[in-house]
């Protein structure tokens, strides 16, 4: 009966309960740490083996990083089969460095590099040895215009000058002299006066002028001849740029200045004064005695070297002795040294050649200038 009763009893009404909110329709996050552990292993094993298998990031110098690429390159195919191909050394290591580094060291880097190559064919060997020669490409000319050069001293100048490969050109009232040597044919022959000559015609491409003007006379023709016309030809020089003069002057044989008032030795030491200061650093002033040689005058040969050969010898041989009398006045008279005129002519052209070659030059440095152009 009981049982009956609760079943004919209705059921109680349920309580109502307020509304659910609604849910996104998104999967819900598994939070952290809900992963076992075997697969947190599983997963970065799996990273560090794509890892190893991607390239490393290739860096460009300007650009910064760019995508790794193989370039294959074919090489050319030798022009002559029997040559092997082309080898070079390997530059792996400064290519290296060049994709490492900034772009400003990259470009002086790749200026440094060098690469060797080998062409020779099988069985020649390579001769590593070797090293460069450096070539001047600057070549000097020299160009000299000798005044009095058809004379004793002059001719002897223009010779020597030819001899060393030098352009002469020879100004004098005669012109050309009666020489049939071939040198002469190397030599311009101009015939003019040097109170009236053309300059701009004479020394025109010359870097240096050499001055034989010099004569004997009554005062006022040496004043003139020795004085005048070498500083007349000093001024058109320096005029006209010419970067070097040389005047061939006479020595004073230790004479006192009183004596030395004749027009010869005052018109030598006016040009010479002129001479150095005009050219302080380029000019130039031989000083020798009595020059020897083989002169012609009118046709005839004067062997002067009969005379002074032998005495160059005798007073060579006592110089050690007569030393002690050279500070006498006047002992040079005897004891000066003849020149030979080939020396005064290689004087020269030590000069010409030299650019540090300039000043007062006496007997004994004429003769050790002559020794070192002819070598």
């Amino acid at each position: 009966q009981e049982k009956q009763a609760e079943r004919s009893e209705p059921p109680p009404s349920p309580t109502p309960q307020p509304p659910e909110p609604k849910r996104d329709a998104r999967p819900t996050p598994t939070p952290p740490f809900a992963h076992s552990l075997a697969t947190l292993r599983r997963r970065g094993q799996e990273k560090k083996r794509k890892e190893r298998k991607r390239p490393p990031p290739r860096l460009d110098p300007a650009s910064g990083p760019m995508s790794h690429s193989t370039l294959l390159v074919r090489p050319p195919a030798p022009a002559n089969p029997s040559l092997p191909p082309r080898q070079c050394a390997p530059v792996s290591a400064a290519a290296a460095t060049l994709r490492t580094s900034p772009a400003a060291s990259s470009v002086a880097q790749f200026s440094r590099l060098r690469t060797k190559c080998r062409f020779a064919a099988p069985g020649v060997r390579e001769d590593y040895s070797s090293t460069p020669i450096d070539v001047v490409a600057d070549v000097k000319t020299e160009k000299i215009v000798v005044l009095g050069g058809s004379g004793f001293v002059g001719s002897a100048i223009c010779r020597a000058a030819v001899a060393k490969g030098i352009e002469v050109v020879s100004l004098s009232r005669s012109g050309r002299p009666s020489y049939s040597d071939p040198w002469a044919d190397e030599v311009t022959w101009l015939a003019g006066d040097v109170f009236y000559a053309r300059w701009e015609d004479v020394l025109v491409g010359a870097t240096a002028v050499v001055s034989t003007l010099g004569g004997f006379g009554n005062e006022e023709q040496m004043k003139r001849i020795n004085g005048e016309a070498n500083t007349i030809a000093v001024d058109a020089a320096k005029e006209f740029g010419i970067p070097k003069f040389i005047l061939i002057s006479v020595h004073d044989y230790n004479l006192p200045s009183f004596l030395l008032t004749s027009g010869y030795f005052t018109g030598k030491r006016k040009a010479e004064s002129e001479v150095l200061s005009k050219y302080p650093s380029s000019g130039v002033v031989l000083r020798p005695g009595f020059i020897y040689g083989k002169r012609k005058v009118d046709g005839y040969e004067i062997p002067l070297d009969i005379v002074g050969q032998p005495l160059e010898k005798l007073l060579s041989s006592v110089e050690n002795f007569t030393k002690p009398l050279s500070a006498l006045p006047g002992s040079d008279l005897v004891l000066a040294s003849p020149v030979n005129v080939d020396d005064v002519a290689y004087a020269v052209i030590n000069a010409v050649i030299d650019d540090s070659f300039f000043g007062v030059f006496t007997i004994e440095q004429i003769k050790e200038a002559a020794a070192s152009a002819r070598v």
